[in-house]
């Protein structure tokens, strides 16, 4: 596996019902593999989160885990 593989296979790892890809431009992306309801998404859950690097993607990661943690 490449470093791309590695790192995605290890953010998956790290927050489960994200999928990760990265785009040709090198932008990474993850989007959650479940749906979320209106209520969720207008307090600020993200379907989709973007970031110029995995390190800005793992923060955004964290941030929507806080709020799914603050949501249980």
């Amino acid at each position: 596996m490449g470093d791309f593989d590695d790192l995605k296979a290890a953010i998956e790892a790290e927050f489960p019902g994200w999928l990760v890809w990265r785009s040709d431009a090198g932008r990474w992306y993850a989007t959650r593999s479940g749906d979320l309801t209106d209520a969720q998404l207008q307090a600020g859950y993200a379907m989709t989160v973007a970031a110029d690097d995995s390190a800005g993607l793992r923060e955004l990661l964290r941030d929507q885990a806080r709020r799914d943690a603050e949501d249980t």
